[in-house]
């Protein structure tokens, strides 16, 4: 049995994990990401860009917002596109760098690390304390201390539900959820509450289940990393043979490790990192810190664990960049390039104009040449527009059947339109036309489209 768990009783047997905490030099980094990274999340659904939010993800309405520019279900290739630019970067960084990820910015990681652990430490103790506290009976003590542990954990999930529903549906619904009668928004208050549920007993009792049973990103370590990717590792080379240290005698053919047990004692997931590269292993340095602590004790070099690949270690060198993250490099690039291209190429209303099949043309009365055409806009800004068709030679008419209404914000509308031109300026079957889109008095795109009428000989 790992020395930082004890079986806590119940039908699973599970392992319940009491990490310790050491504070050296990558948990003060940690904690500073941290801090910014919850100021961040916190705030984030308040930050308004352009009147709009920084970042919305509003499914129901299939409205999504990044940094004020507001996109709609027209834009789905650029969320394809996005998608697979994220893809390859995880794979990338994956090779590259492991699960380094998990450690650092991932938020189950941030929370349970970095707050509620912080928490229940100040309210129970350390790890031995914790550890005794729950082995031992149900004591006023034992009951002040948990029920006001648990009670925090719960306001805590419920600020954190608020934040994340926020990003959803926006600060504005979530006030109203919060400010009007809970009649009027059944659906948003059962929501809160849900997600309240949720993350309370992920950080109170799934915890680092999460990261070892749950999320399917730390099997993804078997399948894409290989001897270049770098990882937290012991340097067996320098810490085997490990042996107690001994101040009477006279440390012979041993390595640096003193099989002290306190990089176990650390981990957050229970894992004895010395055994190799495991995929409950979310690199959280935990262990680095606690090494060195150690080694700074005994007068021996820094980093016995520390970031190592398979072959800086075995072959003492520096990391190296393969081909295999070159290749993945260029593809995201590309990919980068294309998106930021349609990003910065996208306009804010959107026109097409097709011909009515099976109609050739129309003589008018006046002796001119109609078409008739469909055409659908669509309006991606987030703001009603009021818009209209010109013709870009003045010689052409355009006339609605119906004139066309405001288009709301996100919306879409469809309207036929005839397009006349004068007989005497037709001279080929088919002639190229541009129509012109105006919201007020802009041009907002141009569209070219065919017109056909007879020959003039």
């Amino acid at each position: 049995m790992d020395a930082n768990a004890t079986l806590k009783s119940g039908p699973a047997k599970r392992q319940w994990l009491y990490p310790a905490i050491r504070k050296g030099m990558y948990y003060r980094w940690r904690s500073a990401i941290s801090y910014v990274y919850l100021i961040v999340f916190f705030a984030g659904p308040f930050i308004r860009i352009k009147g709009q939010p920084a970042l919305l993800l509003n499914f129901m309405e299939r409205k999504f917002v990044l940094l004020g520019q507001v996109f709609w279900p027209q834009d789905i290739f650029l969320f394809v596109l996005a998608t697979l630019v994220f893809v390859v970067f995880v794979t990338l960084f994956t090779i590259a760098f492991g699960r380094v990820f998990c450690g650092w910015i991932c938020p189950q990681t941030i929370f349970m690390e970095m707050v509620f652990r912080k928490i229940e430490i100040w309210i129970e103790g350390d790890a031995n304390k914790r550890r005794k506290l729950d082995a031992g009976p149900w004591t006023n003590e034992k009951l002040l201390k948990k029920g006001s542990k648990h009670l925090i954990f719960i306001l805590l999930s419920f600020l954190i539900a608020n934040t994340f529903l926020a990003y959803i549906i926006g600060s504005e619904n979530l006030l109203k959820i919060m400010t009007e009668p809970i009649a009027a928004h059944v659906i948003g208050f059962a929501s809160i509450w849900v997600f309240t549920m949720v993350f309370y007993l992920v950080y109170s009792q799934v915890r680092e289940l999460v990261c070892t049973v749950i999320c399917p990103y730390g099997r993804l370590q078997g399948v894409l990393i290989d001897k270049d990717t770098v990882v937290v590792a012991y340097n067996d080379t320098r810490g085997e043979p490990r042996g107690k240290l001994r101040k009477d005698k006279e440390q012979l053919n041993q390595g640096d490790c003193v099989d002290c047990n306190l990089c176990v004692a650390v981990c957050p997931t229970g894992i004895d990192i010395r055994k190799g590269t495991q995929l409950e292993c979310t690199n959280c340095t935990a262990c680095i810190d606690a090494c060195n602590d150690v080694m700074e004790k005994i007068n021996k070099p820094l980093n016995l664990i520390g970031y190592y690949s398979e072959n800086m270690i075995k072959q003492n060198s520096k990391p190296s960049f393969t081909w295999r993250m070159a290749g993945y490099s260029a593809v995201m690039a590309v990919l980068i390039g294309v998106l930021s291209w349609f990003i910065f190429s996208r306009k804010d209303m959107d026109i097409t104009v097709m011909r009515s099949a099976g109609m050739l043309y129309q003589q008018q009365p006046d002796g001119s040449i109609s078409n008739i055409y469909n055409a659908e806009i669509i309006n991606k800004t987030n703001r009603s527009q009021q818009i209209s068709l010109q013709a870009a030679d003045a010689d052409v008419k355009v006339k609605f059947i119906q004139p066309p209404a405001a288009i709301a914000a996100g919306g879409s509308i469809k309207v036929v339109f005839f397009v006349m031109k004068p007989a005497a300026s037709i001279n080929k079957l088919k002639t190229d036309i541009q129509l012109n889109l105006v919201s007020g008095k802009n041009v907002v795109e141009t569209v070219t489209t065919s017109f056909i009428g007879p020959v003039n000989n």
